[in-house]
């Protein structure tokens, strides 16, 4: 391989490392959100939610970069990484990483205040569920690229990844747009 062109393998963990500095952003930007909120100060909550918003639209695009090579290589290099003995788990995921669990947690305290936002948020909170549709969408895109359909998921191989994948979109929707209207152009 060229010493100027990174390998897919770099690539990948790259790219998920910077996935992994915007979900950090995230929690910062969230929970800044509950604290302008709790203070009544709405238009520096609808600036953290709208930076919220960002970190997501960035995180989808890291999630899309570290996808940057083919089907095969994907197969060869990038899945062997993840299962063992390379990794001491035999149902690795994402969703062990500390961030991931944090993020979950914020999300889970911020439901209720989403289920009473103000209206002067409604714009600021429709950008940030799109944008989570968005980061959603992509990572069942970079999935349905290098996984088949009925392929099962690293972590629960007796179930479809796609559709693993879009259960969790549905759970996660349900805490940051619990009444359904951040986003009026999806059912």
């Amino acid at each position: 391989m060229n010493a100027s062109h990174p390998s897919p393998f770099a690539i990948w963990r790259e790219f998920h490392w910077a996935f992994f500095l915007n979900v950090q952003g995230l929690v910062v930007a969230l929970r800044r959100f509950q604290m302008q909120l709790e203070r009544g100060l709405l238009a520096s909550a609808e600036e953290e939610l709208m930076t919220a918003a960002t970190l997501l639209t960035s995180s989808a695009a890291s999630m899309e970069l570290a996808a940057s090579f083919t089907k095969d290589v994907y197969e060869s290099t990038i899945r062997v990484s993840m299962t063992q003995p390379t990794v001491e788990s035999d149902d690795f995921s994402g969703l062990m990483s500390w961030e991931h669990a944090v993020l979950v947690g914020v999300w889970r305290d911020l439901r209720p205040v989403f289920e009473q936002l103000p209206e002067e948020l409604a714009v600021a909170h429709s950008a940030f569920v799109a944008a989570y549709r968005h980061l959603a969408e992509s990572h069942v895109g970079v999935c349905s690229r290098f996984v088949d359909s009925d392929a099962g998921s690293l972590r629960l191989g007796d179930r479809s990844a796609v559709e693993t994948l879009r259960r969790f979109e549905r759970g996660r929707l349900t805490l940051i747009d619990p009444a359904g209207k951040g986003c009026p152009f999806h059912s």
